[in-house]
């Protein structure tokens, strides 16, 4: 199921919202709970339900494992127990995620024949699978408290995190379900969560979903591109993937407050970053924490001095990229970004006194450029994408990429409103236009978090948000998936 999607705007949460609420305010705390499980488990299994029969039988596994490191004081037995989740869960990963990739690799190498298993990727097992990790990491530590299974299974399954995050401690999350005040409705926070999930719905659906359709044909057609061509492209993917998971993490920000559960802020604006380092501790804010809690400091941070520092760094980013997807494109994305970082921090180019205008748009350039690779099919398409943008020549756009833009339903409206001279005269206008505003947008505006935070509800704030909802609901015949669910 989708956010973005009839079923669950308008029969799935208004259920879930009046179930637990309802359940409250009977009393029936624990039912609550379950009832909220149940609805989670309804939506991750709604297209699937061999994805949800994973989740449950990953969910019970470690469950188990962390009970019993609760049970035994003795070290040796915790440190198995420690070791047999950190390996299991890792092995899930690997077994429904990169066996294929192994395979494929070790044919290429050996010249082998090995079967692929060419099995469906289970939606948000990344996601999961690293919570599900860092709460048996904990438990080893003495850092988690001993749950009961239903605070256990609904901070695992909490469906507005479930898919493609954000990645959720433990102690962040289930204090929230335990709150007594968090059971009543609260008018102020359902208001605040409905603005955020507005925002969100129309990032996803007007802005991400138009830059879908040009990026699938640009990054089809490489070969056809010429220069002028191939930086749209590149520039268009860079907003799409943008405003697609600042689209999620609003939507699931929103049903957060409707629910009384705070969920931690996880994309702040990284296209204001002023440098590299910056960038990355405003994208995926989740997994970067995650990342230096349990990959970066064990590793020995950055107190082994600076040669250890940087290799510590490059792993971490190495790691990053390979935790993405299951392809050498993934893998040299978060290693091109990780030596980006190395010789920010190396030579300080952060510290130089640069205007701050001209350090974003060096910033978002060079990332731009990253996300090429993070995009193409694979390594060669990359290459070939790249010699298309230095060496392809400028010239007229490629016609593909405008009847792509003025197929929507939105360029349909203009061309009814009498801009359709304009718009036959000068076809790339208004592609354009849209662009360079939603560009614009990253580099100014506030983000949702900020917004909700001064919200204060006016006639003129509820007017655009029924409209963004209504506009956002009509858009919805081109229902795309979130880029993260891949991941």
């Amino acid at each position: 199921m989708l956010f973005n999607s009839y079923i669950f705007i308008f029969l799935f949460f208004p259920l879930t919202l009046l179930g637990y609420y309802g359940l409250n305010y009977a009393k029936k705390y624990n039912l609550s709970l379950a009832f909220l499980i149940g609805m989670s488990m309804w939506f991750y299994g709604y297209n699937n339900i061999y994805y949800l029969a994973i989740l449950v039988v990953s969910i019970s596994i470690n469950y188990g494992l962390i009970s019993g490191m609760a049970r035994v004081s003795a070290k040796h037995f915790r440190r198995l127990f420690l070791w047999t989740g950190v390996l299991l869960n890792i092995g899930i990963l690997f077994y429904f995620k990169y066996y294929d990739f192994f395979i494929d690799n070790i044919n290429a190498v050996l010249k082998a024949e090995i079967p692929f298993l060419r099995l469906i990727l289970p939606l948000g097992i990344s996601f999961y699978t690293f919570q599900q990790l860092s709460c048996v990491i904990d438990s080893y530590r003495g850092e988690c408290e001993n749950y009961s299974f239903l605070e256990y299974a609904l901070y695992v399954s909490f469906f507005p995190q479930l898919i493609a995050g954000p990645i959720v401690y433990h102690n962040e999350l289930i204090p929230q379900f335990r709150n007594p005040d968090n059971r009543k409705m609260n008018y102020e926070n359902l208001s605040r969560g409905i603005y955020a999930f507005a925002l969100g719905l129309a990032k996803k659906v007007l802005i991400a979903d138009t830059f879908s359709g040009i990026v699938t044909i640009g990054y089809g057609n490489i070969t056809d591109l010429n220069s002028t061509s191939a930086i749209l492209v590149i520039v268009c993917y860079s907003l799409q993937l943008y405003f697609d998971f600042s689209g999620y993490c609003d939507m699931a920000y929103g049903m957060g407050y409707m629910l009384n559960i705070k969920l931690p802020v996880n994309f702040n604006s990284p296209y204001k970053a002023e440098s590299f380092a910056d960038l990355w501790n405003r994208w995926h804010m989740t997994l970067t924490r995650f990342f230096i809690k349990y990959v970066y400091i064990p590793l020995g941070g950055s107190r082994r001095g600076k040669a250890r520092t940087y290799l510590n760094t490059l792993i971490v980013f190495i790691v990053s990229g390979l935790w993405h997807g299951a392809n050498w494109t993934f893998i040299l994305w978060g290693t091109l970004n990780g030596i980006i970082i190395i010789i920010e921090r190396f030579t300080k180019l952060a510290s130089l006194k640069i205007p701050k205008m001209i350090k974003m748009i060096a910033t978002y350039s060079l990332f731009t450029f990253t996300c090429s690779l993070f995009r193409s099919a694979s390594v060669k398409d990359a290459g070939i994408l790249w010699t298309r943008l230095f060496h392809g020549g400028f010239g007229p756009v490629y016609q593909p990429l405008i009847d792509a833009f003025q197929d929507l339903t939105e360029s349909k409206f203009l061309y009814r409103a009498g801009l359709g001279g304009i718009m036959t005269n000068y076809p790339w206008l208004i592609l354009t236009l849209f662009t360079a505003i939603s560009l614009t947008a990253c580099f100014t505006l506030k983000n949702t978090q900020e917004k909700v935070a001064e919200l204060t509800l006016s006639n003129r704030k509820f007017f655009v948000v029924i409209i963004l909802m209504l506009w956002s609901i009509m858009s919805l015949s081109g229902i795309s998936e979130f880029l993260y669910f891949n991941f």
